[in-house]
């Protein structure tokens, strides 16, 4: 085994420094020797083999484990080297077999009816309020920041982007704004407090409807913000605005017509969608099997290619794409940065086990974003043409009047009982 493993890692590890120890006590170089060096070990030969046979789940589970050790470095060191190999998005031809069951698969482990959506979203974000508190903004926004500077804090840069994607929508005193995936509330709230809005918040999630209830009263916006445990495909009224920001990577490939047909059918034929999603930029693929078995059951990062036609097929039109291709990489590494630095106070119920799962996730989704083809699209929609400025210039104009509001007699945006 050591000899396989050692042909394996020598045709793809090309470049960087790697020591590699297996379970037998026999150490292994690969790379260029540039760089600054990675070690990593392996306890047990299951492990090995298991990553021979299924690297892309295989690691994540040796890491979370405790067979793969890292013994110079981080994990995130680990991965940055060991996804900064190839650029092209080739399949290595080794595990191709394995890519095109899986992909040939995809659909099934994709289909989300609102009973298995409600679930899989349960897995994900109803774990206990803290583990979110460690490492997220004090708005809890649990998706990609948009940072205007290199240094900007993630506060501020959350901030920018719900001011970016406020601008966009072109909100309005009462207009009324449908926000898909609403998430602990904060987007609806700023639409609301600063853009006057009248916000109705769907989510899947119970804690997260538990809060964003308790935000809103706590800010006094009951009459003007109302959130629902709500599916999206069970939504009946019509609005001018709708917005989703980190929901449709949990839509599923196969039910993106009914997606964008429900959205076509809520919106008003003067009105406008912004819909904020992770994206990849190489093609249609797969979801990488460790993350869809211990992180995201159901979800799937989509490429453009995937999403358009089905835009084109509900009847809307697409009036704007903007593309945040570091962002994210940006994002992800303050979220891992705060995670670790509060790893310690963590609830008594996540075990060590648990810990280093969260820390291979935020480390191996920072390094997929710094490293290969992921990004995430802005896509404005509208049912007409007309219906929003015919430049871009707007967006800026948007975003200066609402920094305006935001810094006037208002209170600073913060987490209920904050």
């Amino acid at each position: 085994m050591d000899r396989v493993l050692q042909v394996l890692l020598r045709s793809f590890v090309r470049q960087g420094t790697l020591h590699l120890t297996t379970s037998r006590g026999l150490v292994m170089e690969f790379g260029d020797g540039t760089g600054v060096p990675v070690a990593v070990r392996f306890t047990t030969r299951a492990a090995e083999l298991a990553v021979l046979l299924d690297p892309e789940l295989a690691v994540g589970e040796s890491y979370m484990n405790g067979t793969l050790v890292i013994e110079q470095g981080t994990i995130a060191d680990f991965l940055a080297l060991a996804l900064s190999q190839d650029h092209s998005g080739k399949i290595p031809g080794w595990m191709r077999p394995q890519w095109l069951l899986r992909y040939l698969w995809r659909r099934l482990a994709q289909f989300n009816p609102p009973r298995r959506a409600r679930r899989n979203v349960a897995h994900h974000y109803d774990l206990d309020r803290q583990l979110y508190a460690l490492f997220l903004d004090a708005d809890r926004q649990y998706s990609c920041a948009y940072f205007e500077h290199p240094e900007q804090s993630l506060d501020d840069a959350q901030l920018a982007k719900k001011r970016h994607i406020a601008a966009k929508l072109l909100a309005r005193s009462e207009t009324r704004v449908l926000d898909i995936g609403s998430g602990w509330g904060g987007l609806g709230l700023y639409l609301a407090e600063i853009c006057g809005a009248q916000v109705t918040g769907i989510t899947l999630s119970e804690e997260q409807f538990a809060l964003s209830r308790q935000r809103t009263d706590e800010k006094g916006l009951t009459g003007r913000v109302e959130f629902r445990l709500q599916d999206y495909r069970d939504v009946e009224d019509r609005f001018d605005r709708i917005v989703s920001v980190g929901m449709f990577e949990h839509v599923g490939v196969g039910f993106y017509d009914v997606f964008f047909r429900q959205c076509a059918k809520l919106l008003w034929g003067d009105g406008v969608m912004l819909l904020h999603s992770i994206g990849r930029s190489e093609g249609p693929g797969i979801t990488n099997p460790w993350i869809a078995k211990y992180i995201f059951p159901g979800g799937y990062i989509p490429a453009l290619s995937e999403v358009l036609p089905a835009v084109e097929r509900a009847g809307l039109l697409v009036t704007d794409i903007e593309i945040l291709r570091l962002h994210y990489a940006e994002t992800l590494k303050h979220w891992r940065e705060r995670f670790l630095a509060h790893r310690e106070d963590l609830p008594k119920t996540y075990d060590e086990r648990f810990v280093r799962m969260w820390e291979f996730y935020l480390a191996a989704s920072e390094m997929t974003f710094r490293e290969q083809g992921m990004m995430v699209f802005q896509l404005q929609l509208a049912k007409r043409q007309g219906v929003v400025p015919i430049t871009r210039d707007y967006i800026g104009r948007e975003e200066a009047h609402l920094r305006g509001v935001e810094s006037g007699s208002r209170p600073p945006l913060r987490l209920a009982g904050e």
